[in-house]
């Protein structure tokens, strides 16, 4: 039996969970979330825990039933604490700002690079090289900060670029041995 999947979720004061069939609706202080799942899971809420149960032990069911456990925890989570993603930029003449609802980063390119806010995502930028993201849905938080790290990737020779925060770039050496040999 799946070690995850059997885990029960707690359910912390002030969050609602509504289950129909395999739609799961968590509402929350940060937000709704709203999934649907495998029809094969059995998702059930019992007092102030969700329990997921799986009909047989096929290989397919196996692998579904603590995926299921962990993307409800991940709603649970996101609705109570929320998730979020922190960015620094490195370089000279790197920075980025926030104007009203979009992101506005200096990248070294001939033109200032603008992100526009989505819905659910909150950006701010406490400082001139430092993005952070914030959002209830731990995989739009991901994929937003995925794609403002891709507006400029860090390079290894300088590290000069966008990289989560603790992220190590490994840096290359250059041309090692420029005009020795004649």
């Amino acid at each position: 039996m799946s070690r995850i999947g059997r885990k029960p979720i707690n359910i912390p004061a002030g969050v609602d969970v509504k289950v129909s069939g395999s739609v799961v609706t968590v509402k929350g202080p940060k937000g709704t979330l709203t999934k649907e799942f495998h029809p094969n899971m059995t998702i059930a809420v019992e007092g102030n825990e969700i329990l997921v149960t799986r009909p047989n032990d096929t290989k397919e069911n196996k692998s579904l039933h603590g995926l299921t456990r962990t993307l409800i925890h991940n709603m649970v989570l996101g609705v109570t604490e929320g998730f979020k993603k922190e960015l620094e930029v490195r370089g000279v003449g790197y920075r980025v700002q926030k104007k009203g609802k979009e992101l506005v980063m200096n990248l070294g390119y001939s033109h200032q690079v603008i992100v526009p806010e989505i819905d659910g995502i909150t950006i701010e930028c406490p400082s001139a090289n430092l993005i952070t993201i914030h959002g209830p849905d731990k995989q739009q938080v991901g994929q937003f900060a995925a794609e403002v790290r891709e507006k400029r990737l860090p390079e290894p020779y300088k590290g000069k670029g966008i990289r989560y925060v603790g992220e190590f770039v490994r840096h290359k050496e250059g041309k090692a041995g420029k005009g020795a040999k004649k």
